[in-house]
C-alpha cells in the first residue's frame, strides 16, 4: 500500500466523497438495518445538497485516501461549532473514517486517523473525540488500540430506530 496518497478535499470532490460515503455506510450497516431504513438514511444523509454543504462548512475538513487514481476512503473532522456534540474549543471531532471494504485491514483507516491527529496537533487541540456504534466491535477495537477511552454514550437515530454510540476520547499532547 505504498501508493496511498491522502489529499484535502473540497466542494469539487463532492461526488467522490458521496460515493465513498454511500458505499461504506451501506457495507458497514446494511446487515443490521432494513433495506428501507438504509435507503432512507443514505438519501437523507448523503444527497448532493447535504454533501456539498458539509464540504463547504468552514470548521469541517475532509481528506480523501487514494490508491493510485482510485478513491478508497475519506476522513471528516470537525472543530468549533461544527462538532456534532461537545463543541469544545480545545477538541477536534473525528466524525467519519470511511474505508471501502476491499481496503479494510490494509492500514488505510490508520493513515486517515493519523491525519486527524496531525490536524489536531497543528491546531493545538488537547483532545480528539468521536462516537462509534456499540455494535461495531472492529471500530471500537481500532480506537482502543489508538488510545481512546469511553466517556459517555449518545443516541444515533437510524430511521425510527434509536441506536447507541459509545463516545470515546483521546488526550493528545
Amino acid at each position: 500500500m505504498s501508493n496511498i496518497k491522502i489529499s484535502a478535499a473540497d466542494i469539487a470532490d463532492f461526488a467522490i466523497v458521496q460515493e465513498i460515503a454511500k458505499a461504506t455506510f451501506y457495507e458497514t450497516f446494511s446487515s443490521s438495518n432494513s433495506k428501507q431504513t438504509m435507503q432512507d438514511y443514505l438519501l437523507a444523509s448523503f444527497n448532493d445538497e447535504k454533501v456539498k454543504a458539509e464540504l463547504s462548512t468552514i470548521d469541517s475538513l475532509f481528506f480523501i485516501a487514494f490508491d493510485e487514481e482510485a478513491a478508497i476512503g475519506y476522513l471528516k473532522v470537525n472543530i468549533g461549532d461544527s462538532q456534532t456534540e461537545l463543541q469544545e474549543s480545545d477538541s477536534l471531532e473525528i466524525e467519519r473514517i470511511y474505508v471501502k471494504a476491499e481496503y479494510q485491514g490494509k492500514s488505510i483507516g490508520q493513515l486517515l486517523y493519523n491525519k486527524a491527529i496531525e490536524i489536531a496537533q497543528q491546531q493545538n487541540k488537547s483532545s480528539v473525540w468521536l462516537g462509534v456504534w456499540e455494535e461495531n466491535p472492529k471500530a471500537i477495537r481500532f480506537y482502543e488500540k489508538n488510545g481512546f477511552v469511553p466517556f459517555s454514550k449518545h443516541v444515533f437515530n437510524m430511521g425510527n430506530e434509536a441506536q447507541t454510540d459509545i463516545m470515546m476520547r483521546k488526550t493528545i499532547g
